[in-house]
């Protein structure tokens, strides 16, 4: 996903570019990081953190920057907004003025901060992955209902039968799992992590 980037007055001289990013995993995080190094190879340090959902990660870096000037302050702002699947990376250019341990968790925390008060977030809601097969006489019926249930066809293959590959809020389990038994006359009966 492209990063949100952020660039606020500079501080002492100090220009801190912030680039907020959707993540789903560690890779993902780590292919960015890399991305925005090689957008701006001659930045002084390229500070980061981010925050898994599932598994659940938290991981930060000061870069170089003094030990907990950096990272720390910018996973607080992650996580104070109760954010996951978030990375924010922030690229900072020494002004020639140092800053202090204090003056640097200011400015890490305080550029992050005000790129996320830019956005607009979007609750975090935890999903399901379940598989299961269906009579091709049902398919017009059963993805009308996952889109329903606001969830999200990942993958499907045709074959004796159609085999479904979906993503579902937690909350419209049951709902949803009911409705396919109803439409199926019984035919279906979904489980959590059928996949």
């Amino acid at each position: 996903m492209t990063p949100t980037r952020y660039e606020g007055d500079p501080v002492k001289g100090s220009r801190f570019i912030v680039d907020i990013v959707s993540v789903t995993n560690e890779s993902e995080a780590r292919h960015t990081l890399a991305s925005i190094g090689g957008e701006f190879p001659d930045a002084s340090h390229h500070c980061w953190a981010w925050r898994i959902a599932q598994p659940a990660i938290e991981r930060s870096s000061d870069d170089g920057e003094p030990s907990g000037s950096a990272g720390r302050p910018i996973l607080a702002q992650l996580a104070g907004r109760d954010l996951v699947d978030t990375a924010a990376i922030v690229t900072r250019y020494f002004g020639g003025t140092k800053l202090g341990v204090g003056g640097l968790v200011r400015a890490y925390g305080g550029a992050v901060g005000h790129a996320l008060d830019g956005l607009r977030l979007v609750p975090w809601i935890a999903m399901t992955e379940l598989c299961f097969d269906h009579d091709y006489a049902h398919t017009d019926a059963i993805e009308r209902l996952v889109h329903e249930a606001a969830g999200t066809i990942l993958d499907r293959s045709f074959t004796m039968s159609v085999s479904l590959h979906i993503r579902l809020p937690d909350a419209a389990i049951v709902d949803f799992a009911s409705a396919i038994a109803d439409l199926t006359a019984g035919a279906i009966v979904l489980e959590n992590n059928d996949c």
